[in-house]
């Protein structure tokens, strides 16, 4: 085998592990727009005169659920531009929200956000390390990968609180992976 058939045989390797990265990030652009869309059929009917209600004394206000929902498409950005967050030195702050056209805007902008960021990502970055922590309290030890996916299935599990909030509340669910008893549409 010659040189050039060696060079040839790299470049081949080198392409296909090119292809391979970023159809991982195709991948994760697509369920982030799943997520997106499906999140916002919900958001859009969160009533605001419930903005204060909850369930049970143990948890989130309505409110903070949907904010905090309307939030998360932003941590792929944060994961891809950030190595971590420390809650001791950036805490917490709720996003101010005060009717649904607010909550709507802020899940539109975190969703462009998070989205531009993830399509201008660089093949290597998905498996730098990523740390949460508050202090010297190790939270999370992640991939920037792993980051994103956590973010992803944080907004399906607080999605699904919120769409038992709704229940309770007689409002109609739409459907979110498939049909809902009040959405026959898949």
């Amino acid at each position: 085998m010659s040189i050039a058939d060696l060079l040839l045989m790299d470049l081949n390797t080198l392409e296909k592990t090119k292809q391979k990265n970023m159809d991982i990030t195709k991948l994760l652009l697509k369920e982030l727009a799943a997520e997106y869309n499906t999140t916002k059929k919900f958001l859009a009917i969160v009533p605001v005169e419930k903005f204060d209600w909850a369930p049970h004394e143990k948890s989130m206000k309505m409110k903070s659920l949907a904010s905090h929902i309307a939030e998360l498409p932003s941590w792929v950005a944060m994961a891809l531009t950030t190595d971590g967050l420390d809650f001791a030195t950036a805490p917490y702050e709720e996003k101010q929200i005060e009717t649904a056209a607010d909550l709507i805007k802020l899940l539109e902008e975190s969703y462009a956000n998070g989205e531009a960021e993830l399509e201008k990502a660089n093949e290597g970055i998905l498996s730098e390390k990523w740390t949460l922590r508050n202090g010297e309290q190790i939270l999370a030890d992640y991939t920037k990968y792993e980051t994103i996916r956590h973010s992803l299935s944080q907004t399906a599990h607080h999605r699904a609180q919120l769409g038992v909030y709704l229940r309770l509340l007689n409002i109609p669910l739409p459907g979110s992976y498939g049909p809902s008893a009040d959405d026959h549409n898949f």
